[in-house]
């Protein structure tokens, strides 16, 4: 009867370290704000390193690598989206003279009236990547806390690169 309870303790704490890694490659997501790349980097080397010791922690693993690169895919979407277009209207509807004096360069008669709704597709295009940052920061804190309890948790709007 021991040997079956100290059997099952050591099978608890197995799960527990398995939810602890699970949880810890979720928040290494966020070592982007201090490494780029990181929120790529890290989880890929925590979840090759760990993935065979446990079936949850590869899904885990695979759940946030691709919600990283789904993230990064919708981003390069709306930079080319927003991009161009804002430049293009920018150039193409403002009045201005460029001016060098003394190797100087000076803009002059700058004239913003005539700015098109197509500037707007761009302003959306950056403000909805603000919110996109934003719930990121907060799913990865979020999946990390579920992760650490045992639980799947699923990003929304994962596109499943690696199944």
């Amino acid at each position: 009867y021991i040997c079956i309870r100290n059997y099952y303790i050591l099978l608890i704490m197995e799960t527990n370290s398995n939810h602890t890694t699970a949880a810890f490659i979720n928040l290494s997501s966020l070592s982007q704000y201090f490494i780029p790349l990181g929120n790529f980097i890290f989880p890929i080397i925590i979840w090759s390193t760990k993935k065979e010791s446990s079936e949850y922690v590869n899904q885990q693993g695979k759940e946030t690598i691709n919600f990283q690169l789904s993230l990064f895919l919708y981003t390069l979407l709306l930079a080319l989206i927003a991009v161009p277009i804002f430049l293009v209207t920018l150039f193409k509807t403002i009045n201005f003279e460029i001016v060098m004096e003394n190797e100087d360069l000076f803009f002059e008669n700058l004239n913003f009236e005539n700015l098109s709704g197509l500037i707007i597709i761009g302003i959306v295009a950056v403000v909805i990547l603000g919110f996109m940052k934003v719930a990121e920061f907060f799913l990865i804190i979020y999946a990390s806390v579920q992760t650490s309890k045992g639980e799947n948790f699923k990003y929304p709007l994962t596109i499943p690169f690696i199944k």
